[in-house]
């Protein structure tokens, strides 16, 4: 972790971080530091920040409440839900998720955020208002070492100490967070650098973020692997997405016959109708994909971290199969250790391959082919269900109507989601967003996050009761805004992920700390200012369903489930 650190940019604990104007630069205006903050935001494009305020830093509200013309200020009801739904906001609209948080508790709180952002390669920028530089170091009223705190989940943690300094941290955290591996970046404000006198500000200009291209020996190499290998399996990844290359990735299949199989949380990566796209490499991944990774010859992780995930707990990585890996950051594929690494662009890459490898063998074609039947039957088939509801044919009811119209699909952490990852199909590019850290909390805020990106959109959030109860009342954040949010939540009244693992570990009944008392969620989504409405059999949620979406608005749909159908694999076994 700490080698991703953006080590020649210093934190509060090495140097001072100090403006360097340009001569290209605007001209030069007189503000506090926190305008200049609000001023660089503004000129480097950003339009969107989520916010729990705290009096830490007023002088940034202020600037940000003089900019309500330019830059949107959406206040949340909890700091994890502000930086949650940054990260939804960067993951649909792949620029840089914003939020300001207090110091202390608030910056705890919006950890989990970072967290997320960080596992998820999520471009996410937090700013947390911080004391005043004469209390550093002794123990002041919320002081924390943010560095300590933050240093191995982000890629940086930048501490200006002077007014002066603030425009240029801030351009510089906008940057780092997009450059290569896209990641989290902490900017720590104390409360009197903001407020004070900055001088004459030059706000820095955006700088261009891009990757390497790769050479053409790196071409060749590649292309050689790739035209000796007869059953060749692509994992489609986070970078795909970053990068907006799903077109890219498509013909890249198509150009040498190879079956696309998406990492972990990623199944936008290719339209899941694309006749090379075979599935997912998720949890309780099933048979065919089980053989097609041992089948295949060559595998080319493009864009994909290779995450423990997806690479079920790195036994994948430790194969021993031959791996081309594209990804733009040196010290990933140092730690994947892939036959072949190429650290460059994704997408420019993919479309140097097509050029350079030869017309796909039948051979080839014909395994994409095979895996694409095994695909549609694993996803025609389902076990019974044993309650009044069945998941499988909800999922199927909401992929046929969201199939017609401009979406985003959030789905939490949960067995629920199980049910999401086997019977949609992604079709469009940014159009799902779920933690590959598995954080539960995420669904209803990266919503917000995700609605705020793209206003055409009709974003449906998956959330489990559990799930539900941490963050939920971000959905108030939704009717304040007027967002085009659908929640529904899958209530079983446990921790189902948790109850099945105590299942198999301790056995059948053996379970603590896994039931819940649901609230009515109904009654709940209502108080809140949604339309609501609760669903407990089969045949009653199309039509709620359907009222959701005619809604302009927010919506809750309140879904009981019965906990013996803990997955979309089927019940337990006892």
């Amino acid at each position: 972790m700490p080698a991703r650190r953006w080590a020649a940019l210093p934190c509060r604990s090495t140097s001072r971080l100090k403006s360097t104007p340009s001569s290209k630069s605007p001209e030069a205006h007189p503000m506090n530091g926190g305008e200049a903050l609000v001023e660089t935001l503004a000129s480097h494009g950003v339009d969107t920040v989520f916010c729990v305020p705290g009096e830490s830093y007023l002088a940034v509200l202020e600037g940000l409440r003089r900019h309500a013309n330019t830059i949107r200020l959406v206040t949340n009801r909890h700091e994890a839900g502000a930086a949650f739904a940054a990260n939804g906001y960067a993951k649909i609209s792949r620029r840089p998720g914003i939020a300001f948080v207090s110091r202390g508790p608030g910056a705890t709180n919006a950890s989990i955020g970072v967290h997320t952002a960080d596992q998820d390669s999520i471009p996410l920028v937090l700013f947390i208002g911080q004391i005043p530089r004469e209390e550093f170091g002794r123990e002041a009223f919320q002081e924390i070492d943010y560095t300590a705190f933050f240093g191995s989940v982000a890629k940086a943690v930048l501490e200006p100490i002077d007014p002066a300094d603030v425009a240029r941290a801030t351009a510089d955290a906008l940057t780092i967070a997009q450059t290569g591996r896209p990641g989290p970046i902490v900017v720590v404000l104390p409360e009197d650098v903001t407020e004070a006198d900055a001088g004459n500000v030059v706000v820095p200009h955006p700088l261009a973020v891009g990757s390497a291209h790769a050479s053409d020996l790196q071409i060749e190499q590649a292309a050689a692997l790739i035209n000796k290998a007869e059953r060749i399996l692509i994992v489609g990844g986070e970078l795909i997405k970053a990068e907006a290359a799903t077109m890219k990735l498509g013909a890249f299949a198509e150009s040498v016959g190879a079956a696309v199989v998406s990492a972990f949380r990623c199944q936008d990566a290719l339209n899941n109708d694309h006749p090379a796209y075979v599935g997912l490499l998720g949890l309780g991944r099933p048979p065919y994909l089980k053989q097609a990774w041992a089948d295949a010859d060559l595998v080319i992780l493009a864009g994909s971290r290779f995450d423990a995930i997806t690479s079920e707990d790195f036994a994948l990585r430790d194969s021993g199969k031959t791996t081309i890996m594209i990804h733009p950051c040196h010290e990933t594929i140092a730690q994947v250790r892939p036959s072949f690494g190429i650290a460059a662009a994704v997408g420019p890459t993919l479309m140097a391959l097509s050029r350079a490898t030869d017309v796909p063998s039948a051979v080839r074609a014909a395994w994409q082919a095979d895996l694409r039947e095994a695909f549609a039957a694993y996803q025609a088939d389902a076990p019974e269900a044993l309650g009044a509801v069945d998941m499988t044919a909800v999922i199927r009811h909401v992929d046929s109507r969201l199939s017609e119209i401009d979406h985003v699909v959030t789905n939490d952490a949960g067995n629920f989601s199980t049910w999401l990852h086997r019977h949609f199909r992604y079709r469009m590019p940014d159009s799902q967003a779920g933690p590959m850290a598995g954080a539960m909390g995420y669904a209803v805020p990266s919503a917000v996050g995700a609605a705020m990106a793209r206003d055409s959109a009709r974003v449906v959030a998956f959330v489990g009761d559990g799930g539900f109860m941490m963050t939920g009342q971000e959905i108030s954040t939704a009717v304040q805004n007027g967002l085009k949010v659908t929640v529904i939540v899958c209530d079983n009244s446990h921790y189902g992920t948790i109850m099945m693992h105590q299942h198999r570990y301790a056995g059948a009944g053996n379970y603590a700390a896994t039931e819940l008392n649901s609230p009515d969620f109904e009654a709940l989504g209502a108080a809140y200012g949604a339309r609501a409405w609760k669903v407990e059999t089969t045949d009653a949620f199309a039509a709620a369903f359907d009222e959701a979406l005619a809604y302009d608005g927010p919506g809750l749909i309140h879904v009981v489930t019965d906990i013996r159908d803990i997955s979309a694999a089927g019940p337990l076994k006892t």
